[in-house]
């Protein structure tokens, strides 16, 4: 028993997941609804077919061709511009049954998708978003709704009941539209482009859609709007940035493309591909997983079989390709001492290790070598500054003085010097952030000279266009409600209440349903993390590649916001039961609860949940955090001293228990900005994970970060970093967004003529008082002539 317990807390399984921009299209349809609103699926489709039987006359939807179809979606239309609100409700919620896919003429959940999708399209074509659009800014400006819903003590569902339907029916169009299948037709292609345009230009209430999701997060923040649903606005929010925007292939592609541009040369590897082909590693035992393990092999150590020594963080141990195969780590550290269970191998190895008892040493099939990367996996990168310095701390060793910037001029060098220089820039890697950063300087010092600026009108500039003067506003906002979301926050009185649109009218009366609210209140939770992580991680990546100074202006108001400390309290839980957590009731989920007869609940089946072995939209969120905690930190010293400060190391490295590869890779990617501040003794006794860290983590070729003699490490005014910063970014937004830019250069008229004749609109009230005024101010001024033959 004790053995098995041992092996569950030490080992869990590879997780066979697969990051992506989304999860499939029917995990994303169906997170839409709360379990809570399964009811008005049936309310949907009875004011649906109450209207279309008056029309169709005994026929179905799906029977009508394509013209009466569309002559049915056109009388609904004009039903929706009727001023009775309880008529306009029925009818969008007509609509709404359209676009779930008409499921009670389905059969199968695939039938269902295939209408909604068929629907969809045809609602779009017909211009039922716009409409919605204008229902929607209604919405949100009625204040009679806002004012009693600020005064009611306890919302529910029934509060937000015409915003959860409009905005149900724009996120089915903006998901179904936004996907592509192989069967698409020529005709949707062209709509998917025209609507992608539409939403991404200042189309509609002249800013781009997402402004309008922002206004609305603002203001149910602000606590302004409490009914407001916001689960349903975040994920419309993030698929409508997702959509405009583009997904991660989409940047990696736009990434290709401006380096093109820029006549920059091509990026050494695909990183997305890199990523993917990458495997999980073994976690290293904590501390008292290490104590119990010596006393097990003590007291079995006689009657048990051979001690099989398990993998270290890497996978590959005794057939670690970046070693020699006699060569072993002369230095052991607690870890990698006695770090195996009895009888226990890591699932990747069962079929390497030969039992028992494995002979020594262990014989290795040929095919085995194949299987595994032969080099690093990531080419490694020099920066321009790396060699300058390096350079530099050369000169300055073996001729006396420096040469600035120069890092041509190898006189005087001895012979390992100019190999050393010509291996670093080989790998001399220059980004596009830094061509953007040299341009901007170069814009700054000549005004004049240099001109305007052509600033390309990309669906990034301008949405960064509209959320530039509430800014700060936005990112508070997205963090609050991230916060309210983590599973670590604690419930207080005075925070933001996330769960107006799950919770029912009646407060559940049995155990049964308890349970039920209690996964949907954690279910609907875990989707505003999903959606405000992705959310913002796309935002960053996008204004990173638009321009260097509109992602650094995000990330400084995600610092200022206490994002870092935010993320390190959402990972400082039991991140695998996180992971594994079975908030779901897959029975309840769309389009399955309306295609198929509901069983009958009880506590056993709710309890049961799926069969996998993670929550994808768990994973997903986790990982997403991590890169945005790696964007904020990168290249950052003061930023990083915060990881250091918050005490991060323990809270990632219990974050590498997570057996899935790009979640280690980012987890490292932070252990290995921090080691040179962690001290010898944290290093001396991390051996694993730093060797994880050179295994899986890009190589920087003179990045002294293992060591720590680095002079990044020594005492750092960190705020005159971020102030620095600060300075260069409010710069280039007053160049580049400033309606009265460049005011000191504006060529001024020097000719009496043309100034005296210029025409001045005066004030009414000037007529009656300005024989007054000239007495005071000037007749009865005395000049003094004299003054003007003086030398100042």
């Amino acid at each position: 028993m004790q053995a098995e317990d041992m092996e569950s807390s030490m080992e869990s399984p590879n997780l066979e997941f697969e990051y992506g921009d989304t999860d499939t299209l029917t995990a994303e349809l169906s997170e839409l609804y709360s379990y809570t609103e399964e009811p008005e699926f049936a309310l949907n489709r009875d004011y649906f077919e109450e209207d279309f039987r008056s029309h169709a006359r005994g026929r179905r939807w799906i029977e009508l061709t394509v013209e009466e179809q569309r002559a049915y979606v056109m009388r609904l239309l004009d039903a929706l511009e009727v001023t009775d609100r309880d008529k306009r409700l029925k009818v969008a919620r007509a609509i709404l049954y359209l676009a779930q896919g008409v499921f009670d003429e389905c059969d199968t959940e695939v039938d269902v998708l295939h209408w909604s999708r068929h629907n969809v399209f045809l609602l779009y074509d017909m211009g039922i978003f716009t409409a919605l659009l204008e229902l929607l800014s209604m919405e949100i400006d009625n204040s009679q709704a806002c004012s009693s819903a600020v005064r009611k003590p306890a919302i529910s569902l029934a509060d937000s009941t015409e915003l959860r339907v409009l905005l149900s029916i724009m996120y089915l169009m903006v998901e179904t539209v936004r996907v592509r299948t192989e069967d698409d037709r020529p005709e949707w292609i062209a709509a998917r482009e025209t609507f992608k345009n539409e939403l991404g230009s200042p189309l509609y209430n002249g800013e781009p859609f997402a402004l309008l999701l922002f206004t609305m997060v603002t203001k149910f923040c602000s606590m302004n709007a409490p009914h407001f649903p916001m689960k349903k606005v975040l994920l419309l929010l993030w698929k409508t940035i997702l959509f405009t925007l583009g997904g991660f292939e989409e940047l990696q592609e736009m990434k290709v493309r401006g380096r093109e541009r820029f006549n920059l040369p091509p990026l050494p590897e695909d990183s997305i591909k890199v990523v993917r082909a990458m495997r999980a590693a073994s976690p290293p035992a904590s501390a008292m997983e290490l104590i119990e393990q010596q006393q097990q092999q003590k007291r079995g150590r006689r009657s048990r079989r051979p001690l099989v020594k398990q993998d270290s963080l890497d996978t590959y141990n005794e057939r670690d390709p970046f070693k020699n195969d006699d060569a072993r780590d002369e230095e052991e550290d607690p870890e990698d001492t006695d770090s195996g269970i009895e009888g226990e191998v890591d699932p990747l190895d069962r079929d390497v290790i030969i039992q028992p008892p494995p002979p020594p040493p262990p014989l290795r099939p040929p095919t085995e070598r194949v299987n595994f990367p032969k080099g690093l996996p990531w080419a490694p990168k020099v920066r321009e500054k790396d060699i300058e310095h390096f350079l530099e701390t050369s000169r300055n060793k073996f001729i006396g003085f420096t040469l600035g910037n120069d890092t041509e001029t190898l006189v005087g060098l001895p012979r390992p010097i100019h190999e050393s220089v010509k291996t670093l820039k080989q790998h001399k890697y220059v980004s596009i952030a830094e061509v953007q950063i040299k341009k901007e300087e170069e814009l700054q010092q000549c005004p004049m000279t240099l001109g305007e600026e052509e600033v390309e009108e990309t669906p990034a500039e301008m949405l960064y266009l509209g959320m530039l003067p509430n800014l700060s506003q936005y990112v508070i906002a997205l963090l609050k409600l991230l916060l309210a979301a983590a599973p670590t926050s604690k419930a207080k009185t005075d925070s933001i209440n996330i769960l107006a649109d799950v919770l029912p009218e009646e407060m559940p009366i049995t155990v049964l349903q308890s349970m039920k609210l209690g996964i949907d209140v954690n279910r609907h939770k875990e989707i505003i993390v999903k959606a405000i992580s992705a959310l913002l991680l796309l935002l960053l990546k996008h204004f990173k590649l638009n321009h260097i100074y509109q992602f650094e202006i995000v990330s400084q108001h995600l610092v200022f916001a206490n994002c870092i400390p935010l993320i390190l309290k959402f990972f400082n839980q039991n991140i695998m039961s996180y992971i594994s957590a079975k908030n779901s009731i897959c029975v309840l989920d769309f389009p399955h609860c309306v295609v198929h007869e509901m069983p009958e609940l009880t506590a056993e089946s709710l309890e049961a949940g799926d069969s996998n072995q993670f929550c994808w939209r768990n994973l997903f969120s986790c990982i997403n955090l991590l890169r945005i905690l790696n964007k904020l930190t990168k290249w950052k010293h003061s930023r990083t001293m915060m990881l250091v400060v918050f005490k991060s190391a323990p809270i990632l490295k219990r974050a590498l228990k997570v057996k899935q590869a790009m979640m280690q890779l980012y987890v490292l990617k932070l252990l290995k900005i921090q080691t040179k501040y962690l001290g010898r003794q944290w290093r001396k006794s991390n051996m694993k994970t730093m060797s994880a860290i050179y295994q899986k983590v890009r190589h920087r070729l003179n990045d002294d970060w293992a060591y720590g003699n680095d002079i990044d490490a020594r005492p750092w005014d960190f705020q005159a970093e971020e102030c620095a910063l600060r300075e260069s970014i409010e710069k280039f937004n007053s160049r580049r967004y400033d309606k009265n830019k460049n005011g000191d250069f504006t060529p001024v008229d020097n000719c009496l003529q043309s100034v005296l004749g210029q025409r001045v609109d005066l004030p009414e009230d000037f007529h009656y008082s300005y024989e007054m005024w000239l007495e005071r101010e000037v007749f009865s001024q005395p000049i003094q002539w004299e003054g003007l033959l003086q030398n100042p």
